[in-house]
């Protein structure tokens, strides 16, 4: 899957929720932080902030503190050799038109991460299932810190799990509207 150009990248990517426990080499993980660094951002503020986990009893460990709704993640998480949660320190964000735009940077520079990773044969699933307060606390993150999402990281299994193909089923994955239902030229 390595060598893919722009297209193939944006065409083939999905979500990855079966992992090998295959480690991701250093280089590619910092070829995968590095494109989160480059991201824009509103008037170059730069507020993501990521906590990259790839001790597997840590990920293990981290996944107990995300709360009722986190436990869904249990099976997705467990076996991914990395996980990167995607922080914003909100002190850092502009704000226009009373919107706080340190989602929307913060995302750009995620979805920057995960593109990269996924040219390099790296699947990923962007989550946002989980409890931000207690979550934040067992990471004890500093005060104006919010998390934004998180994703675990690693080489794809050939076979998708139980878990993974009703989570597909459910979700519609894989459907996209057409253009002409979400472009309007005026």
């Amino acid at each position: 899957m390595q060598n893919l150009d722009f297209t193939q990248v944006l065409t083939s990517r999905h979500s990855v929720r079966d992992f090998l426990p295959d480690p991701i080499p250093r280089e590619a993980l910092d070829a995968i932080l590095e494109a989160g660094r480059l991201a824009p951002s509103a008037q170059n503020r730069q507020p993501w902030r990521y906590l990259v986990f790839t001790d597997p009893e840590k990920i293990r460990q981290l996944n107990k503190n995300t709360g009722l709704i986190g436990i869904s993640n249990y099976l997705i998480i467990k076996d991914a050799p990395c996980l990167i949660i995607a922080c914003a320190d909100a002190s850092k964000s502009v704000s226009v038109n009373k919107q706080d735009y340190y989602l929307v940077d913060v995302a750009i520079s995620f979805q920057q991460m995960i593109l990269t990773a996924w040219s390099q044969g790296i699947g990923s699933c962007w989550m946002v299932a989980f409890n931000e307060r207690p979550l934040a606390k067992y990471l004890d993150l500093p005060k104006g810190w919010r998390i934004v999402a998180m994703s675990p990281f690693g080489y794809p299994k050939d076979e998708k799990g139980m878990y993974t193909k009703l989570l597909d089923k459910f979700s519609k994955s894989e459907r996209r509207k057409p253009i002409e239902e979400i472009v309007i030229f005026k």
